[in-house]
């Protein structure tokens, strides 16, 4: 399964992109999706000579800012990455999207799949930068004080609230499974009903869940440009893990499964034994879906 880079992903592409790029001439950008490039002024052609100055994240973007306050902003969506190539990488096949050149290698965006959701916008400016901001807060600088404030604009379920880029910046789906776990909080516990321990417990868990993966993923990429970009890992504690043992108690993980998405929770550490009703398996089951861990085994052995 391919899942969107989130924010250690998007944090790792930074680290391992900024010796390699950062002072040196962009020579030329070759766009072969139609699809791929959102804006038409400036020109593409206008960044082309110019050196990188800068590399920034905002939200799950990569940002290139070149000389003249110009700033290429690109969107890997779900099944866009990122390759380091020799330079002048020939753009065959399909996936291969567009190619920045450098004297020391290329920069190769592909997307997988036939749907093309990967985004290139270039923005003159600050101003214009800040327009595809989506506004949330980095957490990572935030107190507990903005953090509950951020999260308790509107009550919503901890897991809508932790991926809404509205609110907090570059949390997916699959670090905020990762975060609920380790704050033992049910996804589906409602902002406005959390007790201050819970909030408190909610607030280290994100810091300490994002800091975790941040360091390893950038240590990775000090050995070599990412290729394995993923939100699939074999450390994670709950995401990509439905039906194997939670690490902290041993229960099996479950899952509730909507559109193309899916969130992982262990029912023994976060709901207190109970399971999340799955839409799809509750409309097939209706009164004989289980409501707790005991009642599915009991349905097992039928």
């Amino acid at each position: 399964m391919i899942s969107m880079p989130e924010l250690p992903d998007i944090t790792a592409y930074i680290s391992a992109l900024e010796p390699r790029i950062v002072g040196q001439p962009l020579e030329h950008v070759r766009v072969v999706s139609a699809f791929l490039l959102r804006t038409a002024l400036p020109p593409i052609v206008s960044v082309e000579g110019r050196t990188v100055r800068e590399l920034r994240r905002i939200g799950k973007r990569i940002a290139i800012g070149v000389e003249g306050d110009l700033w290429l902003v690109l969107h890997l969506m779900i099944a866009g990455r990122l390759h380091w190539r020799p330079p002048g990488a020939k753009l065959a096949g399909r996936n291969n999207l567009a190619a920045f050149d450098f004297p020391n290698g290329s920069l190769v965006l592909t997307e997988a799949g036939s749907k093309r959701r990967a985004s290139l916008h270039l923005f003159a400016g600050e101003e214009a930068l800040r327009s595809i901001d989506p506004g949330g807060i980095d957490v990572l600088s935030s107190d507990l004080n903005s953090f509950r404030t951020a999260l308790t604009v509107e009550n919503r379920t901890l897991k809508r609230a932790l991926t809404d880029p509205r609110i907090l910046s570059g949390i997916g789906n699959a670090y905020s499974d990762e975060i609920l776990h380790a704050a033992q909080l049910s996804p589906i516990a409602l902002t406005h009903k959390l007790q201050l321990d819970e909030w408190e417990r909610l607030y280290h868990a994100t810091h300490k869940t994002l800091e975790l993966w941040i360091e390893r993923l950038r240590n990775e990429a000090q050995a070599g440009f990412p290729e394995k970009v993923t939100a699939f890992r074999k450390d994670m504690a709950v995401h990509g893990r439905y039906g194997q043992p939670c690490p902290r108690c041993g229960e099996p993980i479950q899952r509730i499964r909507y559109a193309d998405n899916e969130t992982n929770y262990c029912a023994g550490c976060q709901t207190g034994g109970r399971l999340l009703a799955d839409r799809s398996l509750s409309r097939l089951l209706k009164s004989d879906w289980p409501r707790t861990l005991d009642e599915l085994e009991t349905m097992k052995r039928r």
